[in-house]
């Protein structure tokens, strides 16, 4: 909740004329905002991850140029968070002339409302303060968006209170409007109707709007930034030339390159149960994480997903709690307290994945199988990255031994201990992956990662019936 502004700040024109405060243009106020973050050294973006060399750079040389900005990017490449955190550039408070609809400089009224008061009480005239998160405006764009949702429409009701059609104030405003001397965001703008584009020409340009083709000019001051899929922008030509000439920096954001950067940003966004809510001890290994994230990347190069609509970070993030729901729901249902997620609660990702890619097939009833076959591609990348051959060679001659093991969602962590205890060869392997200080938990999960590695790498049999697998020799 934003706290009430600083009562010493001005309440009438006068007082703000005699005050140190100095009217600037919205692009102005924000460059001059980020001109002092970077020259001390802060993060003008912070939270955003993965585009520190790439998109950042981009962004701050447009707030440097006073650029208004489209993003071209897939889903959930972090555009609306880039858009909406340029709010945090604005000065925290901003005065306006009181009761004004659409924001009024009191030192330059732009509405017939604020101009007739100020020209009546003069510097008498009352003034309050807006926040800065009071002052972002944002419209997904819809094939049903209106010119009077954005820019604004004659009031009936206003018309009937005796008011002629050519006065002004018969107007009710749009979004655009009520968001003057703020940021406006336009999501997935090539959806909206060419006609309606083109009245976002003048807001762009020469930054006023019209109404029904009445004479009123509102000189708004917008940053207008915008978003789209480069497949609607580019390939489908949805997006109209005059508009796209109007916006000074066109950014294209990306995924994350590097599996870690997918780590750090689940990390960031998942949102995992609370110990001392729940009572219980969550630990996601290192290596369960990796995992998570690899499966996210394999599908973005995977030929039987639409590459065109995107793979969305938001499945990393998903996946993520969802793994560490299925592992809480296994400690619940076992008795007990140290959650940590193993490879056998994989099975529960087929749900949180398939509603987040598109897979290109004609079967029906594929779509099991091309998920499940990118959670083993995951596995076993994960598996050759931990583990090499020399260190797994003595596991593999036990079970040449006539040697068996049981994992799944249904065995209990002392379970694994004792798989260790009866197979001192584990301990080698496992001990490189986790180290020796580790829960029995985390030990437990370590194996089943070894074992199932040790299968999809074509070098155990494993006999699965319901959750239980069972592993054996090649022989």
């Amino acid at each position: 909740m934003v706290e009430r502004p600083d009562s010493s700040l001005p309440e009438t024109l006068g007082a703000l004329r005699s005050s140190a405060w100095v009217s600037r243009p919205v692009k102005e106020e924000i460059r001059l905002n980020a001109v002092a973050r970077i020259r001390a050294g802060q993060t003008l973006f912070p939270g955003i991850l993965g585009y520190e060399d790439t998109v950042l750079p981009q962004l701050e040389h447009a707030v440097l140029a006073g650029h208004d900005v489209i993003f071209l990017g897939e889903r959930g490449q972090a555009k609306t968070r880039m858009i909406r955190s340029l709010t945090d550039l604005l000065d925290e408070w901003m005065p306006i002339v009181a009761g004004s609809e659409i924001n009024d400089d009191p030192f330059h009224p732009v509405s017939a409302q604020a101009r007739d008061l100020i020209a009546e009480e003069g510097d008498d005239t009352r003034i309050t303060w807006v926040h800065r998160s009071d002052r972002f405006g944002e419209k997904l764009a819809t094939p049903d968006t209106s010119i009077a949702d954005l820019i604004g429409e004659v009031d009936p009701i206003k018309v009937a209170e005796g008011r002629y059609l050519s006065d002004e104030l018969t107007l009710h405003y749009g979004l655009v409007p009520r968001t003057n001397r703020g940021v406006f965001a336009i999501n997935e703008l090539p959806d909206l109707a060419e006609r309606i584009q083109v009245g976002l020409l003048n807001v762009l340009e020469e930054r006023d709007v019209q109404i029904r083709g009445y004479k009123i000019r509102l000189p708004l001051d917008v940053l207008l930034v915008a978003s789209a899929n480069p497949e609607d922008y580019t390939n489908r030509g949805r997006m109209i030339t005059p508009l796209k000439d109007r916006f000074g920096a066109q950014i294209r954001t990306h995924y994350p390159a590097e599996v870690q950067t997918e780590i750090d940003i689940a990390r960031q966004e998942a949102s995992l149960p609370e110990p001392a809510e729940s009572g219980l001890s969550i630990d996601v290994p290192d290596f369960m994480e990796e995992l998570i994230a690899t499966i996210t990347h394999l599908a973005r190069s995977s030929p039987q997903i639409n590459q065109r609509s995107g793979v969305s970070v938001r499945l990393t993030v998903a996946n993520l709690e969802t793994v560490v729901a299925a592992a809480t729901r296994r400690a619940l249902r076992l008795g007990e307290t140290d959650v940590v997620p193993r490879v056998s609660d994989l099975d529960a990702l087929i749900s949180s994945t398939a509603g987040k890619i598109e897979i290109e097939t004609l079967e029906e009833g594929r779509d099991d199988q091309v998920i499940d076959h990118i959670l083993r591609g995951a596995i076993l990348t994960v598996f050759k990255e931990k583990f090499s051959a020399e260190s797994v060679r003595q596991v593999v001659d036990a079970f040449e031994e006539d040697l068996t093991m049981s994992a799944g969602d249904d065995l209990p962590v002392s379970a694994y201990t004792a798989m260790m205890a009866k197979t001192p060869a584990l301990a080698a392997p496992v001990a490189g992956l986790v180290g020796d200080n580790e829960s029995d938990a985390v030990k437990a999960s370590a194996i089943e990662l070894l074992l199932e590695g040790l299968h999809l790498s074509k070098r155990l049999n494993k006999d699965s019936v319901g959750g239980r697998a069972s592993y054996r020799a090649r022989a």
